[in-house]
Formats: structure tokens, sequence, C-alpha cells
């Protein structure tokens, strides 16, 4: 007979002692999984990232679909658990193997750490790149209704490295060795759109207009009129990029690097912004177009600046632009809604791991981070289900997961059901229905 697990020497409550054992039953610490099962199941996304792959596998002996193997991790990744060695510590928990798709008692216990992992070496880059495809689908068919214009904010970030490991470059600006993905976002509903894993060093022009190519072609064979505003920093500002932009009719509103001819154009901008500041007035902020033609462009385009004084200096910035409209509504209320990208990356990467890319083949870390970016799905569309004037539309990631997703719950398989029992203390019972009513009322 095995003893039951108990914890000693807890202090006594009203002079009452305190006995804690691990007999409870069936139960789990993760019970929000099964709403995120639900929205897994409507987006498709086990079966975006695993229909590519080509399984050669003898069907009498496979115990673990490609499409479970998905499922699971990004379940997991969504939870918290975003290392797949995790999957051991899970294989019995009643929570994830319900939204895996087994019965919590009499299913089969999940895959192991090793199975996941020759998932992740499995695809190629021909199978990756249908996943990418399939996954800016997913993006499109995520609307009810085809929308009048959307904003594409493309970014890139450090993700360190540490091991020989394929693409891994040193990056002086980053100051570590790292690959350097590009993401690229909706930046009005938050949406992932593509993750690109690359070598760390910044992306040359013909690259940028290479992957801007794909997406926009992906996305307008869904959305044929759809108009697409482009935004990015100053290291997406190429000609190959800009004229690929101008030649299949999108918007772009871009960051501009300073140089010498422009500083000098600015000089006497930064003087007169400067002589007006005063006591009352700190800050003077003043904005100016002009025509140019950089050495490397085509032709000449509109430049936008930004010139601001303040008691640490004059200031100016640039940006470019094929959009209509006065400077500094331009600058103020387009460009710089981009931040709202930055931000959008901290929290697939703080929030998700998505850097968590420590495998030696780049196959296999585009892979990961295609799991990743359907974790991110899975978090955002259950934030999404909150009502639009409620705290939680504005709430991290984190504190959704930490609501939401981990709430204890004990699990009864009977004969004819499964019967799952949350806390009567729980304290966004209420929160939760109309979430789970929101997500549940969405077609499969």
């Amino acid at each position: 007979m095995i003893a039951t697990p108990f914890l000693a020497g807890l202090s006594p409550v009203r002079a009452k002692s305190l006995t804690a054992t691990f007999d409870a039953g069936r139960m789990s610490s993760d019970g929000g999984l099964v709403i995120l099962r639900e929205i897994e199941l409507r987006l498709g996304l086990a079966d975006i990232v695993s229909a590519p792959l080509r399984d050669d596998r003898d069907p009498a002996r496979v115990r673990h679909s490609y499409a479970e193997m998905a499922r699971a991790r990004m379940l997991m990744i969504a939870a918290g658990y975003e290392d797949c060695d995790d999957v051991d510590a899970l294989r019995t928990d009643p929570a994830l193997k319900m939204a895996v798709g087994r019965a919590p008692e009499t299913g089969a216990d999940l895959m192991s750490q090793p199975t996941l992992s020759r998932l992740e070496n499995l695809a190629g880059w021909q199978a990756l790149a249908r996943i990418g495809l399939g996954q800016i689908d997913l993006y499109c068919r995520s609307f009810t209704r085809p929308p009048a214009r959307i904003v594409l904010d493309i970014d890139d970030t450090d993700d360190p490295v540490h091991g020989q490991q394929e693409l891994a470059l040193f990056n002086a600006h980053y100051d570590c060795t790292c690959f350097q993905p590009i993401l690229i976002f909706d930046g009005v509903s938050g949406k992932p759109i593509l993750a690109l894993l690359r070598p760390g060093k910044r992306p040359s022009g013909e690259e940028v207009a290479k992957v801007l190519r794909h997406v926009i072609r992906r996305i307008r064979r869904h959305w044929p009129h759809v108009a697409i505003l482009v935004r990015g920093d100053s290291h997406y500002c190429s000609e190959p990029a800009l004229a690929l932009l101008e030649a299949m009719r999108c918007d772009y509103i871009i960051g501009f690097a300073i140089n010498s001819r422009l500083l000098e154009i600015a000089a006497p901008w930064r003087t007169q912004c400067d002589m007006r500041r005063s006591k009352l007035k700190p800050t003077v902020r003043r904005f100016h177009q002009l025509p140019y033609r950089a050495r490397e462009w085509s032709q000449s385009r509109k430049l936008v600046a930004r010139v601001e004084a303040t008691s640490l200096g004059a200031d100016v910035r640039f940006i470019v632009t094929n959009l209509e409209g006065r400077g500094k509504a331009l600058y103020e209320k387009v460009f710089c809604a981009r931040g709202t990208a930055e931000n959008l990356i901290k929290d697939m990467k703080r929030f998700t791991r998505s850097d968590k890319t420590a495998c030696s083949r780049w196959q296999a870390n585009q892979f990961r981070l295609f799991l990743h970016v359907g974790a991110y799905w899975l978090l955002h569309t259950l934030r999404q289900a909150a009502p639009k004037r409620s705290r939680w539309r504005g709430a991290t990631f984190e504190t959704i997961r930490r609501t939401f997703v981990k709430i204890a719950v004990r699990v009864e398989e009977l004969k004819g059901k499964i019967k799952l029992a949350f806390p009567v203390s729980y304290p966004q019972t209420a929160m939760l229905a109309v979430m789970t009513g929101a997500i549940t009322t969405r077609a499969p």
C-alpha cells in the first residue's frame, strides 16, 4: 500500500490542528484549459500547424496524432508551461487531457517530451512556408466581414541564443548573439499575422520587400479591395520596400533615419523652436513637410519632420509617407500609434515566452515560433471575449492567464458524461460565464 503524501509541520488554526494530504481526487489547477480548447477548436490552430507535416508513421502504431501534439503544446504554452519538458509532469493532468480531446480518466495519457521534440524537428522549409501562409489565412478568417482598411505593423526583436544554433549571429546593437525575427501584427486589433525567424542582423531592403510581398498577396487573396497601411521603424525604409508598397497600391508611414543633409535643413527649425521656449511653455513642438529624394531612391517622396525643443535641447525626427494630410496628425495620430506593436511583441515574448527557441536547427525553432503564435492567439481571443468596456480588455496576458486559466477544478468521469466542479469561492464566476458564452456561440 502506497502512503498518501502530506504536508508536515503546519501551524494550528484557532487551536485546531491542520493536516494537508494529497488525496482530493482527480483535480487540476488549470481548469480554464477547457475554455481555451473551445477557442482552439474554432480557430483550427492545431490543424494549421500539423496539416502540412508529412506523416510516414505506421497508422496501426500511432498513439498521438500530430494535431493532438500541436494542440497540447500550444495549450501548455498558453497556460504558462512554455518548456517542452513540462509535458512529462502534465501527461496525466485531467484538464489538459480533456483539452486535447481525451477522457480525463479512461483516456490514454498524453505524449512525452521526446515525442514532442521529434514533432518540432519534423518540418522542412516547405511545410513551414505552408504553416506561415496558413496563419495569415487564419488572420483573414478571424474577421466576420472583410474590413475596409487594415494596418500592418512590422517590426523585429532580439531573441538571444545560448549555444551553437543555426542562424545565430552576434548583434552589436543588442550586444548579444541572437536571432532577429520579423513580426507583423494588425495594428488595430492586435492579431498576429506573421512571425518569421531569421538571422540576428538587421533585415535588408530586399528581404523586407520579399516578406511584405508574400503577406500582402496572401491577404489580398481573401480581400482584393482592402486598403492596407504599412507602418515601421526607420530600418524598414528602403527603396525596395517603398517601391513594392507603391506598386501594390499600399499606403505607408515609416520612420526615416536622419542624415547630415537633413540636419542642415532642420537647423533653422530647431533654432526657432528653441527660441520660442519659455517658463510658461517649456516644450515647443512644430511640424514641417518637405519633398525629399534620398540617394538610393528612384523618386522624390514626402517627408514629415517633427521638431521639438525641451530643457534637454532641440530634437528632430523624420518619417516618410504617401498619405495625405497635415504633418501633426500624420505623426502624432498615425505614426506614433505603431508603438502599440512594440507592446504586442512584449506580450508575445514575455507571456508566451516566444524566445524559447533553443533547438539547434532553424527549422525546429521556426516551428516552435509558430506554436507560440498559436498560444498568443488563444490568450488574445480569450481576452477579446470579455465585454468591451470591462477592465479585462486592457489586462495583460499574465492577468488573463492567472484569472481565467489557472482555476482549480475537480474532474469526475461518469458513464455518460464528464462533470467539472469549480470552487464556490472563485471570484470571477459571472465574467467567466460571459466570456465562455461569447466564445462558444461562435461556430467552429
